[in-house]
């Protein structure tokens, strides 16, 4: 709360913490006095903004812890299993027909779910929380990246192509209410479901053996963990773009301070993931005059910083 606060404050135009408070109070409907440049400044321009960065966080971050502990893989991040790539191509597919904001958005969730389906089609239903499923994810974000790469070709290279490469970088630029209607509610059921089920997400590491002797139906649980992370991801990326790290560097620092039990591994990771996706973004649309892609200040902060906490700890170990 009090980082989405200084947020609000931070940018081009500098605000006090009163008169965001004062919009944000009149916004809920208390009668305050406010200027209606400051009041469309924090509730129109700012606060979209901030909300994608807190859902875009939370669910990546949570997307990446469940994928790392269903394949006991430290390296799994949201696009393990292809949607990310999914989503990017129908992005870049919008953009290439000349679509708005929104029909972006929407193609890119499509493609993202169906790559999914294509690596469960791949891989077989027997490999649910085996390596050849993982590997049929690489296999179909690979198709996927080589679609986007015919895409930007053809692409037109005065308008389509700049668009396609910056929105593939990552940005947060194009918030809005709008399309935060569309993709906030896929993730906030699907990361209400991943923390519902926190406790029996513990058994993921365990062999199939240990894991039927609490009685858990382990198939059942793998299938939803998946659906549930692949779906909050192809949400991040159709409205965000491919932000990178966030999924990888978070779910790492929470098991170093916190251990691996995720009754403590998931909220902190929905917090700490929030946290650090606006820190990123309001750098990103304050330390320069033109905004910088959020995927160059994650990968600049948190490649350095995951070294520094690998020496200092034990590593990682699940």
């Amino acid at each position: 709360v009090l980082c989405a606060i200084l947020s609000l404050s931070l940018g081009r135009i500098m605000l006090p913490v009163t008169d965001i408070l004062k919009s944000l109070g009149k916004l809920l409907g208390l009668d305050l006095e406010i200027q209606k440049q400051t009041f469309l400044v924090v509730t129109s321009i700012r606060l979209p903004r901030i909300l994608l960065a807190i859902l875009a966080g939370c669910g990546l971050s949570v997307s990446g812890c469940v994928f790392q502990s269903l394949f006991s893989n430290p390296l799994a991040t949201p696009d393990t299993l292809g949607v990310a790539s999914g989503s990017a191509f129908g992005a870049a597919l919008g953009i290439l027909f000349g679509f708005n904001l929104i029909g972006i958005q929407i193609t890119a969730l499509i493609f993202g779910l169906l790559a999914i389906c294509f690596s469960w089609l791949a891989g077989g239903k027997k490999s649910i929380g085996m390596s050849v499923f993982v590997l049929s994810g690489i296999m179909i974000g690979s198709l996927f990246s080589g679609l986007i790469s015919l895409v930007k070709y053809t692409a037109d290279t005065e308008s389509e192509l700049p668009a396609i490469t910056y929105w593939l970088m990552g940005s947060l630029d194009g918030a809005n209410y709008k399309s935060l209607l569309l993709g906030a509610p896929i993730i906030i059921i699907g990361t209400t479901i991943v923390f519902s089920l926190r406790w029996r997400l513990n058994l993921l590491p365990l062999s199939e053996e240990e894991a039927q002797t609490s009685g858990v139906n382990m198939k059942k649980l793998r299938i939803i963990t998946i659906l549930c992370a692949s779906a909050i991801t192809a949400s991040c990326v159709s409205m965000c773009g491919q932000v990178g790290w966030v999924g990888l560097l978070v779910p790492h620092i929470c098991r170093m301070k916190f251990g691996n039990n995720h009754l403590s591994l998931i909220p902190s990771s929905i917090s700490l993931g929030a946290v650090f996706m606006l820190i990123v973004d309001t750098l990103a649309r304050t330390i320069s005059p033109s905004e910088i892609p959020v995927s160059v200040l994650t990968a600049i902060i948190g490649a350095p910083f995951f070294i520094f906490l690998m020496r200092k700890g034990k590593g990682w170990q699940l």
